[in-house]
């Protein structure tokens, strides 16, 4: 699969170390350069520097043929948006955006249900202390940690 990772953080280097692993293309898109220089130099990635939900960075990493979007940047508002220009411009058949801000996932959730006759969207949902990460069909849920 050729998947676009936006985040070079802990989260989004963990995903990048494991999905080359199991042979997929990965690029991985930051602001950072250095941050993306040191993944490149241990992971058989492309990294791409720039703000992910930029449509010309978003075209540079190959979002017109990825089959996945992941967007785990330190910003509920760039992986939101990003997920939405992916499917917008570029058609991404699947978009998985962590949020972590209770206040999207309780109080505006409608906000999810405009993606769901988009295509196959996820969020991630972080806001708790100790999340338990999962992919949910447009069905924003805060997880809770053990």
């Amino acid at each position: 699969m050729k998947i676009i990772i936006l985040g070079a953080g802990q989260v989004g280097g963990t995903l990048a170390e494991h999905l080359a692993d199991e042979q997929n293309d990965i690029t991985v898109v930051d602001e950072r350069a250095a941050t993306l220089k040191r993944l490149q130099e241990r992971l058989d990635i492309r990294t791409v520097l720039g703000n992910g939900a930029h449509p010309t960075t978003l075209m540079n990493a190959g979002a017109d043929d990825a089959d996945m979007l992941i967007a785990v940047t330190d910003s509920d508002e760039i992986n939101m948006l990003a997920c939405s220009v992916a499917f917008t411009l570029f058609r991404t058949p699947t978009k998985i955006s962590r949020v972590r801000s209770t206040d999207y996932l309780s109080e505006h959730a409608a906000l999810f249900r405009l993606w769901r006759n988009s295509s196959r969207c996820h969020h991630w949902s972080g806001a708790t202390r100790h999340p338990q990460y999962r992919a949910v069909d447009c069905q924003p849920r805060v997880t809770t940690g053990p």
